[in-house]
């Protein structure tokens, strides 16, 4: 069986030359055939001529010059204009000069530049054209020039109408396209935020910690040490990051989620952090977006306690449900690391994600000191 997808496939790879050509030649072959003759257009109404061998050359020029009519367009309204002008003045009216408005439209659609000069250009010579067929005898009263000069005027208003759609098309394809940029910078931006920020503020804190533990050199060794796998983590969450960049990548291999909370609080714990756990439910099957929002709540709840509230009391809740809820909160009897400051981008670009899942989000201090965030991420239906 032939396969029709197969074959306008193969169409549609073709040379845009190729692929016009066909109609010019199906038009060429029409205008030969004497059932068609003298069923073209007509200016000046002169009376029929008969077919000859100049009439083949009318034909010609405004058949073949469809080939180019998106490659060439000025060429090809030139070529066409000038088979029509023969044909008028011989008064042949071959099925080819029906091939006008087709070159009209085109032109105002594919044509770049002198777009007006050409519009005089024309509007010229169809004049000097009615001059000439008059002159000749033709008996075409003034309004039926002007009425067809009107449809030649609508052919090209037809193929600039075509090029402006085609044009804000472009230009609302291009906004989309610099959307998705921005959205996806933001996207990594917040990645590397959330990825740099924990695990660096862990090892400032780490060592500053560690500078007060040269004369207990077990002590220190322990704190050098647990700088050093912090700094490992870094490294391989990053490379993780910059693989999840490739065209290729797998975006659900490795991707943080609410499951791996315990880590992430042993990792706080490791860097000197009180951290009471608890956890309520189960997740749901499908809350793999919700998961992940949620760790990284957590984690940036906990990166702001390293920084303001380190060696205070901190608590993570996490209940999982119809929807996720956390509250990371401490009670603000620590002291404030060197740590270096926050720029706020954290706490909110957690809100624009938890908003974006229809959740709820909030942080501040709480009454008699210390901070809590709170978020509340739907997640659907509990496994």
């Amino acid at each position: 069986m032939i396969d029709l997808r197969r074959i306008m496939e193969l169409w549609r790879r073709c040379d845009v030359v190729i692929r016009d050509s066909v109609f010019g030649l199906l038009v060429a072959v029409a205008s030969l055939l004497p059932a068609l003759h003298g069923k073209g257009t007509q200016v000046g109404d002169l009376p029929m001529g008969p077919f000859d061998g100049l009439a083949l050359v009318a034909i010609a020029l405004q058949c073949l010059a469809l080939a180019v009519r998106r490659r060439w367009p000025a060429m090809c309204l030139v070529l066409v204009s000038l088979g029509f002008v023969l044909d008028q003045v011989r008064a042949y009216h071959v099925f080819a000069s029906n091939a006008m408005p087709i070159a009209l439209i085109s032109a105002g659609a594919h044509m770049e530049r002198y777009r007006r000069v050409t519009v005089v250009v024309l509007s010229m010579a169809y004049v000097a054209l009615a001059l000439v067929l008059d002159r000749l005898g033709g008996t075409e009263r003034v309004e039926g020039y002007v009425a067809f000069y009107l449809a030649l005027t609508l052919a090209w208003g037809t193929g600039a109408w075509l090029r402006s759609s085609r044009a804000a098309e472009a230009e609302r394809r291009r906004h989309a396209a610099e959307a998705t940029r921005a959205a996806e910078r933001t996207r990594i931006a917040r990645e590397l935020h959330d990825v740099v920020t924990h695990h660096v503020t862990a090892m400032v804190v780490q060592a500053e910690a560690a500078r007060y533990l040269t004369e207990a050199p077990d002590r220190l060794d322990a704190a050098l040490g647990t700088v050093t796998d912090t700094g490992r983590r870094a490294i391989s969450d990053l490379r993780h990051m910059l693989d999840l960049l490739k065209a290729d990548h797998d975006s659900e291999v490795g991707v943080p989620s609410a499951g791996e909370l315990g880590t992430l609080v042993e990792q706080t714990r490791q860097a000197g952090q009180p951290v009471e756990f608890t956890e309520e439910g189960s997740a749901a099957e499908s809350a793999g977006s919700a998961e992940f929002v949620a760790y990284r709540v957590v984690q940036e709840a906990l990166t702001n306690a390293l920084k303001y509230a380190y060696g205070s009391r901190t608590v993570v809740a996490v209940r999982y449900g119809e929807e996720i809820g956390v509250e990371v909160s401490t009670d603000g009897s620590g002291s404030r690391t060197g740590s270096p400051g926050g720029s706020g981008r954290g706490l909110a670009g957690l809100r624009e994600r938890v908003n974006a899942l229809g959740g709820e989000f909030s942080a501040g201090r709480r009454t008699g000191g210390g901070f809590v965030v709170r978020a509340r991420i739907p997640a659907g239906r509990p496994s």
